[in-house]
């Protein structure tokens, strides 16, 4: 019997560090979001402290199934109050530090599921 991978048509975080990751061959050292459906930005933000309800109603408006969140080198959850936009359409949140989101992101996407992360690389 042989095996062979299923192929991988969402885009996949190949690498990261401290402050950067890497989606295809692209690096990036600010905060991005990336989703499985080939959707990919610039996420307005530098710092935990700076985050509003219009960052994570950028998120809802991409309608997936779930949203990760990756809070930078450390884990923090962002106040309910900034969640309202997504808590309204009924879109999962999962929060976890970067890195975890990371990896987190790519087992989902690869299974097919429609998420999307967004990842805060503080400066």
């Amino acid at each position: 019997m042989k095996f062979h991978p299923d192929p991988v048509s969402a885009q996949s975080i190949q690498s990261y560090g401290a402050n950067w990751v890497q989606v295809g061959t692209t690096r990036f050292e600010h905060s991005v979001v990336v989703s499985s459906n080939g959707e990919r930005f610039d996420w307005n933000c530098c710092r935990f402290e700076d985050l509003t309800p219009a960052h994570f109603e950028q998120l809802a408006a991409l309608q997936t199934e779930l949203i990760i969140f990756g809070s930078g080198a450390r884990l923090r959850f962002p106040a309910a109050s900034l969640l309202q936009s997504l808590i309204g359409q009924q879109i999962g949140v999962e929060t976890m530090d970067t890195q975890a989101a990371c990896r987190t992101y790519n087992v989902l996407a690869s299974e097919g599921r429609h998420v999307a992360v967004a990842l805060l690389l503080e400066n």
